[in-house]
């Protein structure tokens, strides 16, 4: 088979990349705790479970693809939190706490 060409060969897609959130208990908050590579969400939530929670930690698992993560830059943090501190109704130094409330 003189002339003939090698097939072309494709790269493998690369396995997305997910973030892994854990919830440690009821009432308390979702964590980052790590990543997993997975094909889909399902192996990422099973993938996740194996590797953050072996120890019977956590409640809740959240798996978020890691490209649909959109963050602030930490360089315009001025910007983005410097306009709330100038509002000083915001914070609770007006309030008086009445004593059987006790510590808030």
């Amino acid at each position: 088979m003189t002339g003939d060409t090698p097939p072309a060969v494709t790269p493998p897609t690369a396995t997305p990349l997910w973030e892994v959130f854990i919830r440690p208990r009821n009432g308390l908050s979702h964590r980052h705790c790590g990543s997993v590579h997975a094909a889909d969400e399902v192996l990422a939530l099973q993938a996740a479970r194996d590797v953050y929670t072996r120890r019977g930690e956590g409640v809740s698992i959240w798996v978020v693809p890691s490209n649909q993560i959109v963050a602030s830059d930490p360089d315009h943090k001025d910007e983005n939190f410097e306009p709330t501190a100038s509002k000083i109704y915001r914070h609770p130094t007006f309030y008086e706490i009445p004593e059987e409330v006790g510590n808030m």
